[in-house]
């Protein structure tokens, strides 16, 4: 891929990471890493990685755009459901909401100024609480929220909470293993250099976990439905971080938005390359060894591997549903509907009637790539299994 643009910073920035790479590479006993290695290096190695150093990949002039960039109404909405839960919790205090990879902190703003204004009681309850791995967007995060109500911490740190626990495009961006059939057996992709240049190369698997995880979630991929050269991610860290998590929860939520699928549309044979991209300057691509550390790296989410290993570990689904119709319960339509009543008559007004239109129908957009089909995945800890909650009104995805 060619980039827009290239500063002499990041190309020096970019081979310094391929040299701490290749070092990590040539330190090993077999000369090679697991893909899974090499993407948390590129993602988040504390002095080159992509996500630890760089302020500005979110947004219109970053790679990529969240739903929370389209406007006010994402964070809005999600206060709405927040505000649910602590009535259906017994409206606790404190209630404590902990996001996850809170990226520029825009939905912490939107969720707090509206539960400000429209649910003061709730608001009164609330401790916004923020878990940020990225030096870089903390700061950021810092400069907008300057809310006493906000407090930043690390999960190891934090004592088990009464409330919820959310992310929002956070687990896709969790390092993963790429398995690949080769001969009628499963291998491992693992990252080696070749004349100071990196290439892959197959192996055995790196860990019995990936075995299980196939067991976890029903799949044999030495079926002979999958071909040989089928290659897709297993992502063993979203099961460490569901542990992680559940162990935080003394009662309460786990509120989950990113994009994916079940197991069974996540590997079924056609899907023979896996879905791992990178996204740069608004562009996707496949080539995950080029803008080294300058580039986004994501892979789409098992939802089925959610769900199970959470009630393995004590978390119970409670919805799974698509990010569109989640929305749509919480009150997106109405705000579609009384669009023109919201705006300033004239030129001016029109012009943010479209905009505003536009970016509505975004987030409820169905279509393949749209962010309305998002999954929405809600578990919960210590409440019954079929307790209310607005944003499941709508019947869930089978």
């Amino acid at each position: 891929m060619s980039p827009l643009s290239v500063d002499s910073s990041s190309v020096e920035s970019s081979h310094r990471l391929l040299e701490c790479i290749c070092d990590r590479i040539h330190s090993t006993p077999h000369q090679r890493i697991t893909f899974a290695s090499y993407m948390d290096l590129a993602l988040y190695h504390p002095d080159y990685g992509y996500y630890t150093t760089t302020a500005s990949i979110l947004g219109p002039d970053g790679d990529f755009i969240t739903s929370p960039h389209l406007g006010h109404d994402f964070g809005e909405l999600l206060a709405v459901q927040f505000a649910d839960m602590w009535h259906s919790l017994g409206q606790p205090t404190p209630f404590q909401v902990v996001e996850m990879g809170a990226g520029q902190g825009l939905i912490a703003a939107d969720v707090l100024t509206y539960l400000q204004q429209y649910q003061p009681d709730c608001y009164g309850a609330l401790d916004y609480i923020i878990i940020e791995k990225s030096p870089a967007l903390r700061s950021q995060q810092q400069t907008r929220l300057t809310h006493k109500k906000v407090t930043w911490t690390t999960l190891d740190e934090l004592t088990p909470i009464t409330g919820c626990f959310f992310s929002n495009e956070l687990i896709d961006a969790f390092p993963v293993h790429i398995i690949q059939k080769n001969n009628n057996q499963l291998q491992e992709v693992y990252v080696t250099t070749q004349d100071s240049a990196l290439q892959e190369t197959l192996g055995p698997l790196s860990t019995d976990q990936l075995t299980q995880y196939a067991d976890l979630v029903a799949i044999d991929f030495l079926n002979d439905t999958y071909l040989d050269g089928y290659r897709t991610e297993v992502n063993l860290a979203a099961l460490d971080w569901l542990d992680t998590v559940s162990s935080r929860i003394a009662r309460g939520f786990l509120l989950t938005i990113d994009y994916g699928h079940t197991a069974q549309r996540y590997y079924s044979p056609a899907r023979h390359k896996g879905t791992l991209k990178c996204y740069y300057q608004h562009s996707h691509h496949d080539d995950p060894y080029t803008n080294i550390g300058q580039q986004d790296l994501t892979a789409h989410i098992d939802f089925t591997a959610l769900q199970r290993h959470g009630n393995n570990v004590g978390l119970s689904t409670l919805g799974f549903t698509q990010q569109g119709l989640f929305l749509m319960a919480l009150g997106l339509g109405d705000r579609v509907a009384n669009l023109a009543q919201t705006i300033t008559p004239g030129p001016d007004g029109f012009n943010q009637l479209i905009q505003r239109r536009s970016a509505l129908h975004q987030l409820m957009d169905m279509s393949p790539m749209g962010l309305g089909t998002f999954g929405v995945l809600i578990q919960g800890k210590g409440i019954e299994d079929d307790i209310p909650l607005k944003g499941l009104t709508i019947p869930p995805l089978s």
